[in-house]
């Protein structure tokens, strides 16, 4: 089993930044592919971005390319979503997940987090 815990949430002004953190536990997580996803009531989750377990492959969603960077520490178990330039579109409820698998998916991934609010202020 897994659990993850998401902290790092918050409001910011437009422009801001904010570094969301994800604390992983439970069998070889260090080797598991994670990833950030967020959800605005009303609507589906939506990936934002993926990082392998190695901790060298990322992808992203095309609206957050150039502003969100992703990374890991596969020895303290963590990955963190580093948010730039934040806009009030980004606003949502924030979730830590992870999958057991090589490739970098933006779906069907098998642990999640409890989320974290990020608000965005205009």
């Amino acid at each position: 089993q897994v659990q993850l815990v998401e902290s790092g949430g918050g409001l910011v002004q437009t422009g801001g930044s904010l570094r969301l953190s994800c604390a992983a536990s439970g069998r070889s997580v260090s080797n598991y592919a994670m990833g950030w996803f967020r959800q605005v009531p009303g609507k589906e989750r939506e990936f934002v971005s993926a990082i392998g377990g190695r901790g060298i492959d990322t992808r992203y969603a095309d609206s957050v390319k150039g502003r969100f960077t992703i990374s890991r520490d596969r020895a303290k178990n963590t990955v963190a979503l580093q948010m730039n330039s934040l806009k009030p579109e980004d606003t949502a409820v924030y979730f830590c997940a992870a999958r057991q698998t090589i490739a970098l998916p933006t779906k069907d991934y098998d642990y999640w987090g409890q989320g974290t609010q990020v608000t965005v202020s205009s």
